[in-house]
């Protein structure tokens, strides 16, 4: 008989928001469909594929991955529930750096990668009429407190690019949702060189994990458009 689990993929699921993403859904009984430049480090974290679960080799400064690893899903799956976007790159180009080959790395992974794994799913989460999108985004793309500006311009376009997704599927049941964490106890995060606070007091990303199942599971006539989450204070929010 076939599951009627929803299917969901995950880009960034080698890393720390996207294990503890992989995590949560599994243990709530979603079917998921995960991807990394090595598919080992994901046999390594989560155990073998299983049938409610796949591992696909994915590049993302490769156009034809996307492709591959969505149709693969499709066909393995049957459907595309929904999609989740924790993948993300945090290189520092400033205002007075002229590095466009970091920029345009960041663009291709901020921005065009999420972009572009939308694009391919959109199909499937319309004909499932409760399909979901869920961006990764950051505080960076509210607001900027420091001088990477690669990152920070990145992070607002990809706000822009929810807002576009929820505007293109709203008619056929698709939401979808920035979710917007200031920092994050990950390793990425504590690598930060404008890291100013404790670990202990960053955000765990079992919290986010939570959060993403959240946007996943409203329903159609009680979306969330952005989801802003600190773990310390600051007056705009």
């Amino acid at each position: 008989m076939a599951s009627n689990k929803p299917v969901i993929l995950i880009s960034g699921s080698d890393g720390g928001i996207g294990t503890a993403i992989v995590t949560e859904l599994s243990e709530h009984g979603y079917r998921l469909s995960l991807a990394a430049m090595d598919t080992t480090v994901l046999m390594e974290k989560f155990g073998p594929e299983t049938p409610d679960k796949i591992y696909q080799p994915f590049n993302a400064f490769e156009r034809g991955s996307a492709e591959a690893w969505v149709d693969r899903t499709a066909k393995t799956f049957g459907q595309i529930d929904g999609l989740v976007n924790a993948i993300g790159l945090a290189l520092r180009v400033t205002i007075m750096d002229d590095n466009d080959a970091d920029l345009d790395k960041l663009w291709e992974v901020n921005v065009k990668t999420p972009l572009r794994l939308a694009r391919l799913c959109m199909p499937y989460l319309e004909a499932c009429g409760k399909g979901r999108v869920v961006n990764l985004i950051s505080l960076g793309g509210k607001r900027i407190r420091n001088v990477s500006v690669g990152y920070g311009m990145t992070k607002f376009a990809a706000m822009g690019l929810t807002h576009a997704i929820r505007t293109y599927g709203w008619e056929k049941g698709v939401r979808a949702t920035a979710l917007c964490p200031g920092w994050v106890r990950t390793s990425m995060g504590l690598k930060s060189p404008t890291l100013k606070i404790q670990p202990d007091a960053m955000t765990d990303p079992a919290t986010i994990a939570f959060l993403v199942r959240t946007a996943l599971e409203l329903p159609n006539n009680a979306a969330m458009a952005e989801m802003v989450v600190n773990c310390e204070f600051e007056d705009v929010f």
